[in-house]
């Protein structure tokens, strides 16, 4: 990360106990080695940084390269480094929904399930490319260098805002409220809380049986859906009503895997509370 940047760091010196356990260095994905220094001596290794844009001009660029090689630099680190006992990499349902096969009400995704990178270039899919190609690429290294890797697969994240910025995906939350976007669409309606993501991590990496990849999904409810309950939550903000069919019929997505860990999910309802009181009270509501 870029440590002289105030809006990247002055949020999380001011978490409790930063001052004591808190230490931040500078790193970039696309450098070789530049984690080494910052895995050393680490028995857990979280790799949660990877460019989330659905809207890019230089797929390659923008979304792929950051995601592989950033990816890839960080395990070779950790090879370097013989304290690290286990690596989480935050990967995606982007890794999972996309193979091309039809999604019906009757269907359960699982961790089984796997997106087709030719599918996702075919489709411009970019972003869903970027971490299908980093999770396979990671797996395909952890199992040639054998590190203990286990990802963690999230949904559409929401929840309050730790950073003083507003992240990709709760813009859609915010542009609808603040009235710059009439609907939710085309968000894939899988929804988890930024919360029980974070504790899903600390979950795997401290449960010795945990193993392979875990599909984080609170809800599957059509955007239609979550506009009705933003709605009832906030009704005087006069959010429209989607533009898309109510109650549109999705799959469903397996919490087995995810709830062994001892994740409970919280209720989408207060995810979405949440987020937008978190909005609220960093100043980003104009209404």
């Amino acid at each position: 990360m870029c440590t002289d940047n105030p809006k990247k760091t002055e949020h999380l010196l001011a978490l409790d106990g930063a001052k004591e356990r808190l230490h931040l260095f500078k790193a970039d994905l696309l450098e070789e080695g530049s984690f080494d220094s910052l895995v050393n001596g680490c028995e857990g290794v979280f790799h949660t940084a990877s460019p989330v844009a659905l809207n890019v001009t230089d797929p390659q660029a923008e979304v792929i390269d950051p995601a592989v090689k950033g990816t890839l630099n960080i395990l070779r680190s950790c090879v370097k480094a013989s304290s690290v006992k286990r690596v989480v990499i935050t990967s995606s349902m982007a890794t999972v929904f996309y193979g091309g096969k039809p999604l019906t009400p009757d269907v359960v995704l699982d961790e089984t399930w796997f997106s087709d990178p030719a599918f996702c270039e075919k489709s411009e899919l970019w972003y869903m490319l970027s971490k299908t190609l980093a999770e396979d690429a990671a797996w395909k290294f952890a199992k040639e260098n054998g590190i203990d890797l286990l990802t963690m697969n999230p949904g559409w994240v929401i929840g309050p805002l730790l950073q003083p910025t507003v992240n990709e995906s709760v813009e859609p939350i915010l542009k609808l409220i603040n009235g710059a976007q009439k609907n939710l669409d085309p968000i894939v309606p899988v929804w988890v809380d930024v919360r029980d993501t974070v504790n899903a991590h600390i979950l795997a990496f401290e449960n010795p049986s945990a193993s392979g990849r875990h599909c984080l999904v609170a809800s599957t409810i059509s955007c239609s859906e979550v506009v009705k309950i933003l709605r009832e939550l906030f009704p005087h903000f006069n959010i429209p009503e989607n533009g898309d069919e109510p109650f549109v019929s999705i799959c469903k997505v397996s919490k087995e895997k995810a709830e062994s860990l001892g994740l409970n999910f919280t209720p989408v309802e207060v995810s979405l509370k949440d987020t937008v009181e978190s909005l609220r009270a960093k100043n980003f509501l104009s209404v």
